[in-house]
């Protein structure tokens, strides 16, 4: 890898770590500012980083910052956050997400000829699942109601794993025929076996975790590498059985959350250990860390080049997967909720994609499909668009719908989206 890019990287880090909390509050997101300095230093620029000399860093950083992430969202999440949220996360991830995949591929059709039908199945998985960093502003915003940011982290925090069986028996369905696993093997693999590896991994982790914290053998440093390793060999581990290490390392964190918040009370763990959310900080901080380089990495070697040969076709698909493919679906899931127009379009606007999709794209041109050119084309503009459109659009929209909500309850106070309200705090 280039010595100057690396500077550069290092560079941005430096100046968006000075500036991150003054940036908060504009339009320049975090992966929005590493996404145009990965353009400057690409092909289309100094020509610093290029995917054709450093391909395995590419692929590292990348599936990296997805593994921690998986595992740290997926950890934190907890049965009673459904419920807490009542039916906005489990109608969008239960009706939303489906609905997303399947009219992502029936639009895919006309408007991408030259994928097969599995490419173009594939081309709508890999852009379903969305990503709370590129909406941050709109996903944290107070002034917006509980009820909708909470619904919206538990979704984002839930449906990139989600995704993964469609994604994997998708690339295995469209790669059947060219040298590839078929659907039956990879059901086995990636979905039995990793799932299974994964239930253990995490299980192991957290069970030796509460014993170390029960006798008081850990310092709280080495907790958190503890913790870090866990998704490591969940991951690993998978990919000696040739199964899917994203779905051990999600799979870890359910079953790693899951069994460390449901410590024993004569254990004598206080609450902070036993959290899931505590335990994870530094895992899903360095995931953060690496997904952010992941943005200037995606700017400088798949964006860019993308950009040299761009045609009309995945600019129109990208555009309509960020608006109609996503936000039908969201009307769809959320009808007959009480939720107002302004709510629904909120929830259905801020379906960011990111990192996953990011990962996903690249798994899949791995495998050297016949249309992987089209299929690059369309998912690199798709999360470019996104970045440039939800990044800027997240302070002034979040600020928008959180004065409507304000004007609205004064006259209102039984409204739907105020369901939750007397729980807003921290998350």
């Amino acid at each position: 890898m280039n010595g100057w890019a690396v500077v550069a990287a290092g560079g941005v880090v430096l100046g968006y770590g000075a500036l991150s909390r003054r940036l908060s509050t504009t339009v320049l997101s975090g992966p929005l500012v590493f996404m145009l300095v990965g353009l400057a230093i690409g092909p289309l620029g100094l020509d610093l980083l290029d995917r054709a000399k450093d391909p395995e860093v590419t692929r590292t950083l990348l599936e990296s910052a997805l593994v921690l992430l998986l595992f740290a969202d997926a950890a934190k999440i907890r049965t009673q956050d459904l419920r807490r949220e009542e039916f906005l996360p489990l109608r969008l991830l239960a009706v939303g997400l489906p609905a997303t995949m399947t009219l992502g591929w029936l639009v895919a059709w006309p408007l991408l000829p030259g994928l097969g039908v599995w490419e173009l199945a594939l081309a709508a998985v890999i852009l379903a699942p969305t990503d709370a960093a590129l909406g941050q502003q709109a996903f944290s915003n107070k002034q917006v109601p509980p009820l909708v940011r909470g619904g919206l982290t538990v979704e984002s925090g839930l449906n990139d794993g989600l995704a993964l069986p469609f994604f994997v028996l998708a690339l295995a369905a469209a790669g059947e025929g060219h040298g590839h696993p078929g659907v039956a093997e990879t059901f086995v693999r990636a979905l039995l076996l990793s799932g299974a590896i994964g239930v253990a991994a995490g299980w192991s982790g957290a069970s030796l975790l509460r014993w170390s914290l029960a006798r008081g053998w850990s310092s709280s440093d080495w907790r958190q590498f503890l913790v870090l390793v866990v998704p490591v060999i969940a991951y690993v581990l998978c990919a000696m059985g040739e199964g899917s290490g994203f779905i051990g390392a999600w799979v870890a964190g359910l079953a790693f959350g899951i069994h460390l918040r449901h410590t024993p009370a004569d254990l004598g763990i206080p609450p902070p250990d036993s959290d899931p959310a505590q335990s994870t900080r530094f895992t899903e901080r360095l995931g953060l860390l690496l997904a952010s380089l992941s943005f200037l990495v995606f700017g400088a070697v798949i964006l860019g080049p993308a950009l040299q040969h761009l045609t009309w076709r995945p600019l129109v698909y990208a555009l309509l997967s960020l608006t109609v493919i996503r936000m039908l679906p969201v009307t769809l899931a959320l009808a007959n909720t009480g939720l107002r127009p302004a709510s629904v379009a909120y929830i259905g606007w801020f379906g960011p994609r990111g990192l996953a999709s990011l990962v996903f794209g690249l798994l899949a041109l791995e495998e050297h499909l016949p249309g992987e050119t089209l299929l690059s084309e369309v998912i690199a503009v798709t999360v470019g668009l996104s970045i440039i459109l939800h990044g800027a659009s997240a302070p002034v929209l979040g600020d928008r719908y959180g004065a409507w909500f304000t004007r609205t309850l004064r006259t209102e106070p039984n409204l739907r989206e105020n369901a939750l309200a007397q729980h807003d705090g921290p998350r």
